[in-house]
């Protein structure tokens, strides 16, 4: 059973890593529908620049129609030249396999392309199919189980996250639509014994009376994608956060996970027959917060795999069986969070995943005995994604590192034998074995603990003190994690920037109580695990702490304005990439689906001292604090941080005569998923590192 749940609101985008340059390094694609509040402030809208790859200029880029362009200086053609070369990195993510035939559904943006599409990939190394087409990424999609005779997949539009599911006849080529479109939809997985397909949908607010919704329900169906007609309610869920997590081999019960924080969880079973819902974990009677994740049902039927930290700091696997109503250790011995776990369709074997200090590694455990076997020798780097075959010990999975994009590999485990299904791409003008790893480094934080982050050092050639950029994850319950930093790797390797992505407190990967102490009346605590970074950057010979730009996307918009208002005398300029700049607007303007999952994280602004708090440290209300030079990037149509949390931030500080650059796309979410969009704003950040790094000349 794959599962393809998004915790709410989490997003691991960056300023300097676009959205578009996912698909190079993992499977995903962030997308996102926009509500203005009265409160606002509107920012006026420049004239943008006639269509056209060139200006009336001819020493200067324009941007696409699709582009809002406020402040940013002419985008030379020589910056273009230079740079462009770090736009073009193809890599591929695994998607799925085909039920009965050795061959998958890779996701990949060819040469010349504007989005990640789908791809058919025959046999190991064979010349990619393209099955789909569309202005759109399209990243996610499943075979029917039974013959692989058509696929479904997902797609939004313009980045507004309003999902919906669509057939794909493999014969011709047709395109069915599957869904309601005024309702966001996930694919949820398959029942074994027949081609229906499982589908929950949850409300948009574009539907709802006065624009918002106080309550949200989601919906679970059951669906014949060749009779889009016969859709059969099953159960309606209260609130949001629930996604099936595994199917009987019997057809007869659905495990689902009920999301609740990053730090809570639950498992439910509903019975189809009898449509009876009832709570696994935790017990009824037992109060203890932890995460419960459904991890599949063990083939006999007799339980459920599931990762849990209810036993310690880390999420282990677990067997609970349904007997006994006991749970089972099975990775004790793996001293981290397992994140992901896929059994085998013949029962036989377990491969986990886990995230060790930011590397993702590969186990194997023989699902009959819950050993542990001898771990597979793999490519050098993080795998991104696993899954069996169905019908084949053979185990799929994307390895992504510092040296490549994202690279599609089988695994035998019973040879150990490692087969490459693709190549990325890079350049010839690019020598991707030149890129620096990633290095763990530590400092201490102003209460005593220690954070960590990756360290990417520019190569020898650069000598002296390096200015510094510190990318901050978003989330805020993502981590900074080891593979391709894409794009990036311009910055260090040809203007000799050494690049920091820290990962503060509320960070996932490093224990339970670490993810929560960036929680309600906490939050700015790791505004200061910022501050004292900055002072670890003094202390380094070879990093020069005068010239430290700051940046971030989504929640790390967030901490990246907070760094801006708290150290704007230590920073020479900050990055704001779909950031939060008032919480209580921004918890009234999410999308429903979303809200009350946000309010677990960040707090209720319906209670008057949370929302005096939230209030009192939003960027915001102490935007006169903001007096360096700022860059805000935005997506119209962003369902989670909506665009007028980018214009009332833009506004304030302008009224501080502060410099603002301001890039808004009309056709994107929560994040640039369009090549040509994410190559401008590439060039604009460039532009903003050369200007506010090195006073506009490149480094010596």
């Amino acid at each position: 059973m794959k599962c393809w749940f998004v915790l709410a609101g989490v997003c691991a985008s960056a300023a300097l890593l676009p959205a578009c340059t996912t698909i190079e390094a993992t499977a995903s694609a962030p997308a996102a529908t926009s509500i203005v509040p009265a409160a606002a402030a509107p920012v006026a809208a420049a004239s943008t620049p006639v269509a056209g790859a060139v200006s009336a200029a001819p020493k200067v880029l324009a941007p696409n129609p699709n582009l809002v362009v406020q402040g940013i200086p002419p985008i030379r053609l020589s910056l273009v030249a230079q740079v462009e070369k770090y736009t073009d990195f193809r890599g591929h993510a695994f998607v799925d396999w085909h039920p009965t035939q050795r061959e998958m559904i890779v996701a990949h943006r060819k040469a010349g392309a504007n989005t990640a599409q789908l791809f058919r990939l025959a046999s190991p190394m064979a010349e990619p199919q393209q099955l789909t087409d569309f202005a759109d990424p399209v990243t996610q999609a499943s075979y029917e189980p039974l013959a692989g005779r058509f696929i479904v997949f997902k797609r939004s539009s313009g980045g507004n996250e309003a999902s919906q599911l669509y057939r794909l006849d493999l014969d011709g080529r047709q395109v069915t639509l599957l869904s309601d479109p005024n309702e966001r939809h996930e694919l949820e997985g398959w029942l074994h014994h027949s081609a229906r397909l499982l589908m929950s949908s949850v409300p948009l607010d574009k539907t709802a009376t006065g624009g918002s919704r106080t309550t949200v329900t989601q919906t679970l169906s059951l669906l014949d994608p060749l009779r889009p007609g016969a859709r059969r309610k099953l159960v309606e869920l209260q609130g949001t956060g629930w996604f099936v997590g595994g199917v009987s081999w019997d057809d007869r019960r659905v495990a689902l996970s009920r999301y609740v924080s990053a730090n809570e969880s639950e498992v439910w079973l509903f019975d189809l027959a009898s449509a009876k819902l009832t709570r696994v974990l935790p017990a009824p009677g037992d109060t203890r917060r932890a995460v419960h994740l459904v991890a599949g049902f063990r083939r006999d039927n007799s339980g459920l795999y599931l990762l849990s930290d209810r036993d310690g700091e880390f999420r282990q696997l677990m067997l609970y069986r349904f007997a006994g109503k006991r749970l089972q250790p099975i990775s004790e011995r793996i001293p981290w969070d397992i994140d992901t776990a896929s059994p085998s369709d013949d029962g036989r074997l377990l491969a986990l995943r886990a995230n060790v200090d930011g590397r993702s590694d590969v186990h194997l455990v023989d699902a009959h005995t819950l050993k542990e076997l001898p771990a597979p020798r793999l490519p050098a780097g993080s795998a991104t994604a696993i899954q069996f075959h169905p019908h084949r010990a053979e185990l799929a999975l994307d390895v992504s590192s510092s040296k490549a994009p994202s690279q599609v590999y089988s695994l035998d485990p019973s040879s150990g034998r490692v087969e490459q299904w693709t190549t990325a791409y890079a350049p010839p003008t690019v020598q991707m074995s030149d890129f620096p790893e990633q290095q763990i480094v530590r400092w201490p934080s102003f209460d005593g603990r220690t954070i960590s982050g990756l360290l990417s050092l520019p190569p020898a050639r650069f000598t002296g003190k390096r200015p510094v950029i510190v990318d901050i994850h978003g989330g805020p319950e993502a981590q900074a994690r080891i593979g391709f930093l894409g794009r990036a790797n311009y910055f260090i390797n040809e203007l000799g920037v050494a690049l920091i992505q820290p990962n503060v407190r509320g960070s996932s990967g490093y224990g339970k109580t670490f993810v929560a102490l960036d929680n309600g009346m906490k939050r700015e605590d790791s505004v200061k695990d910022i501050g004292a970074l900055l002072d670890w950057i003094a202390t380094q010979p070879q990093l020069d702490a005068s010239r430290v730009l700051v940046s971030g996307g989504s929640y790390g918009g967030y901490m990246s304005l907070a760094v801006a208002t708290h150290h704007a005398e230590r920073i020479a300029g900050a990055i704001d990439v779909v950031g939060i700049s008032n919480f209580v607007t921004f918890l009234q303007t999410t999308e429903s689906y979303r809200r009350d999952l946000r309010r677990v994280e960040y707090g209720d602004e319906r209670d008057p001292a949370m929302r005096e708090f939230l209030l009192r440290i939003s960027p915001l209300t102490n935007a006169h604090r903001i007096t360096k030079p700022l860059f805000v990037v935005q997506g119209r149509n962003d369902p989670r941080v909506p665009v007028t949390e980018a214009e009332q931030v833009v506004a304030a500080v302008r009224n501080n005569k502060a410099p603002v650059w301001y890039l808004r796309a009309e056709n994107e979410g929560h994040g640039f998923a369009r090549k040509e969009n994410a190559d401008y704003q590439f060039y604009a950040t460039v532009r903003f590192v050369e200007t506010m790094l090195f006073d506009d000349t490149l480094p010596p």
